[in-house]
Order: structure tokens, then C-alpha cells, then sequence
């Protein structure tokens, strides 16, 4: 009677098998007919049994059919990137319980190279196909000016394949596009780890995110030194080092890799900037003054080097004046005239340099004020009325009670 009902249990045990076997046929046959909530829900009782929920192959093809409701839904919402998603996590499950081997086994089909473009009956249900259908959602909703979904579709690609360095610069540059920096950041640091690739951008929308976008000159600092490493001739780079030791307050570091940066870019206008600054804080105002017109020379419009050499001729001006106010009653009288004139010197400098800069920015009513100013003191009575008019125009009659 035992041996019977062994015998029993068995033949139950062997029917049940079978029956969810015939399951996971009946969901395969679902899935190539497209008719993919029935596939699913026979898949998802085929897992709940003991023997063909073990077998990574039935998981495999739960991957599959999130992949088909992907693939087949054109309305690119997140509903859509959910069964991506699923899709990913699940290829990702059955590739791990296959002993995540790519050459063989399950993993061979999971890591199947996929045709895109090709007719989709060619096409492998793989983890790769996922990839590239995402890519291709991605670019459509770009087209669409839906940048929140490409963003998401270029993420997703990229989860299937970190070493492809256009999915990951695409999901970086829209990621930062859209403010989601700690997501751009994600996607450059990945391009920062795959050998041979041109990461010279990366480096530099990194530097970018964290020195303005989250305040962190150390961390933007460290990505620097990592780029110099690459690619130490980079102008840009030095540029970005300077700029950071400057943020820093490591100005002993920062006159080190100026000098360092002018050896081998001695036309830069932005390091000789930075070269008259530290100057200028270190108190070689002769020096700093010749670095600010060195760089406008090189280019006359650069607006920086105007401003910043006429900024330091106003402040030689009011050093004199300053210097003068100071003397006693008897030194004033015999000083006043030639310190008024050397002051008045600086100030008429000083006016060439103003002019140019306003050139550059004709609305820029702050320059104008000072250009009012200067030429008041200097008693050229129709320049500085010629400019209280600009001002009265643009900022009323009252410009001066501001």
C-alpha cells in the first residue's frame, strides 16, 4: 500500500512538472504571437513551481516577454520604461542563475549581438536588442523635445552597455541639460573608465557640474588633477587647475601653474588674466597692470583684460589721491598739483580701456557711470554729458539717486 502511494505522489509530482513545462511552451508560443499578458501571466506560474521557476531559462524568457511589451509600445511613457526596466532586471536575474558565463549557456542567449534595422523575426530576444530598442526610443522622443524621456531611454541603454561611450554622453549632456547633475555626473564618470575613448569633454562637464552647479571646488579639483594625469597639455584643463587653486586660496599653487601654463601658451589671455589677479593680491600692481594690457593686446576685444586694466588704473588713481589726503597741510601745497595730474593721468588711462569694454557690452550702464564720472573729474564737460544722456535714457532722470 506504501509503494502505491509513493507511486502516486510520484506520478503527481511527474504530471505537475510536465503541466507547467507545457506552461512555459504555451508562453513562448505567446510571446512570438505577440500576445503578451497571457505569456506573462503563464510565465509567472511556471516560476512558482519548484522546477521550472529554478531553471534560468524560464526566467530568461519572463525577460523576454517584458522586452516584447517594450519593444511594441510606441507611446514612450514611463509605463513604457517600467517594463524596460523589468525587462533589464529580469535578463540581469537569469543571467546571474546561469552562472553568469556570456560564453555559454543561458548567458550566450542573454548576451545574444543584436541586428538592428534587421526584420524583428531575425532579430535575438536578448539583452542587447534591449539596448538598442531603448537607444532608438531615446532619439525619437529627442526629436519630440521630450528631453525627460530620451534621458531615461539613454539611461536605460546605458545600464546594458556602460562601455558605449555615445549612450552615456548623450544620457550625460541631457541629464545636465535637464539639472540632473548628480545623474550627468553618473554617466561622465562612466565614460572616465573606458579605455582609448576621447574623455576630454567628460573632464570637463564634470569640472563644470561641481565647481558651479554643487559648489565643490575640492571635488572639481581632484577631477582636474585625474585629467592632467590623461592629458597633461590640455590648455583648457590648466585653465580649469588655475581657476580652482585660485577658488581654493592656494595661491602659491596656483602662480606655479600659471608660469607653467604662459611657458607653453604664452598668447593666453585668460592665464595672463589670472597672472595679473594674483599680482595684483600679492601687491605687484606694476606687474599685474602689465599682464592686463599684455592680454588686451593679443585681443583687443577681450572684455575681461579692458575691464581689469582700466578696474586697476581707476585703483592707481585713488591710491595717489588717498596718498595725497593724507600729507600734512604743507606737503599738500607743494605736492598737490603734480600728485593731481599723475592721478588724473591714470584716470584718462583708463578711459580707452572703459570705452572698449562698453563696446563690447554697449548696455552695461555700470561702465557707464564710471565713464560719466571720469570724464567729470577730467572737466571733458561733453563726454560725461554725453553719457548722462545714455543713462537718463536708459535708467530715468533720477539715474544719479540710485
Amino acid at each position: 500500500m506504501k509503494k502505491l502511494i509513493l507511486s502516486m505522489v510520484l506520478v503527481g509530482a511527474t504530471t505537475l512538472a510536465f503541466g507547467q513545462k507545457k506552461v512555459v511552451r504555451s508562453a513562448e508560443k505567446n510571446l512570438k504571437s505577440g500576445d503578451y499578458a497571457t505569456a506573462l501571466s503563464e510565465i509567472e506560474a511556471a516560476l512558482q513551481d519548484p522546477e521550472t521557476g529554478s531553471d534560468p531559462e524560464t526566467t530568461l524568457l519572463k525577460a523576454q516577454i517584458y522586452l516584447g511589451m517594450f519593444a511594441s509600445d510606441s507611446s514612450n511613457t514611463m509605463e513604457t520604461l517600467e517594463n524596460g526596466n523589468s525587462s533589464f532586471d529580469t535578463f540581469m536575474e537569469a543571467f546571474k542563475m546561469g552562472g553568469e558565463d556570456k560564453e555559454n549557456g543561458v548567458g550566450k542567449d542573454i548576451w545574444e549581438e543584436d541586428i538592428p534595422g534587421a526584420p524583428d523575426n531575425l532579430r535575438p530576444n536578448s539583452i542587447n536588442k534591449l539596448k538598442n530598442v531603448s537607444f532608438d526610443k531615446a532619439i525619437a522622443q529627442y526629436n519630440m523635445d521630450d528631453y525627460e524621456m530620451a534621458y531615461e531611454f539613454f539611461n536605460l541603454a546605458g545600464m546594458v552597455d556602460p562601455k558605449d561611450t555615445t549612450i552615456h554622453y548623450n544620457a550625460g549632456f541631457l541629464a545636465n541639460d535637464l539639472g540632473r547633475f548628480e545623474d550627468a555626473k553618473k554617466h561622465f564618470m562612466t565614460l572616465l573608465d573606458v579605455p582609448g575613448y576621447n574623455k576630454l569633454n567628460a573632464y570637463y562637464f564634470l569640472v563644470q557640474i561641481l565647481s558651479t552647479e554643487q559648489q565643490n571646488p575640492e571635488g572639481a579639483y581632484e577631477i582636474v588633477t585625474r585629467g592632467k594625469e590623461e592629458y597633461p597639455t590640455d590648455k583648457v584643463l590648466a585653465e580649469y587647475e588655475i581657476q580652482l587653486l585660485l577658488q581654493l586660496n592656494k595661491m602659491d599653487e596656483a602662480m606655479a601653474q600659471i608660469q607653467e601654463a604662459l611657458k607653453n601658451d604664452p598668447n593666453n589671455t585668460s592665464i595672463l588674466l589670472r597672472s595679473g589677479y594674483l599680482k595684483e593680491q600679492s601687491g605687484d600692481v606694476e606687474g599685474a597692470l602689465a599682464d592686463y594690457k599684455k592680454s588686451v593686446e593679443i585681443d583687443p576685444n577681450f572684455y575681461e583684460g579692458n575691464y581689469y586694466t582700466a578696474a586697476l588704473l581707476i585703483e592707481k588713481a585713488r591710491e595717489v589721491l588717498a596718498e595725497l589726503n593724507s600729507l600734512s597741510d604743507e606737503e599738500w601745497e607743494k605736492r598737490s598739483q603734480s600728485m593731481g595730474e599723475e592721478a588724473n593721468g591714470y584716470y584718462a588711462d583708463a578711459v580707452k580701456y572703459f570705452e572698449k569694454s562698453l563696446e563690447i557690452r554697449p548696455d552695461d550702464t555700470g561702465i557707464m557711470e564710471i565713464l560719466y564720472q571720469i570724464h567729470t573729474r577730467l572737466k571733458n564737460d561733453a563726454e560725461a554729458e554725453k553719457y548722462n544722456k545714455k543713462l537718463i535714457e536708459l535708467l530715468g532722470p533720477n539715474w544719479m539717486d540710485r
